[in-house]
């Protein structure tokens, strides 16, 4: 079992920037692929961006590159999502995920979910 949980979501002007955070507890931490996703109101869930158990491999969605930087720091069994430049089809529920098979990652079918945290990005 691996339980998540997000932080650090809120309200922010377009141009701004916001970090997520993911603690995790329960199951290794380190042998896990990590994910955010997102799903803003009356769409679908959407994946943002992955990273490997070393951290070592990431992958974006086209709409996030080189604005946003999804890193993890293994010592503290937390995942961040570094959000820059933020525009307002940014705005969403933001989710983090785990799964030990990072296509089913990739596929949003990770075992483990967070509950989400708001993030608003006003104009």
């Amino acid at each position: 079992q691996v339980q998540l949980v997000e932080s650090g979501g809120g309200l922010v002007q377009a141009g701004g920037s916001l970090r997520l955070s993911c603690a995790a507890s329960g199951r290794t931490f380190s042998s896990v692929y990590m994910g955010w996703f997102r799903q803003p109101l009356g769409k679908e869930r959407e994946l943002v961006a992955t990273i490997s158990w070393s951290g070592s491999s990431t992958h974006y969605a086209d709409s996030v590159k080189g604005r946003f930087t999804i890193s993890r720091d293994n010592a503290k069994n937390t995942v961040y999502l570094q959000m820059n430049n933020l525009k307002r089809e940014d705005t969403a529920v933001y989710y983090c995920a785990a799964d030990s098979n990072p296509i089913l990652l990739l596929r949003l079918s990770a075992e483990y979910w967070g509950q989400g945290t708001q993030v608003t990005v006003s104009s």
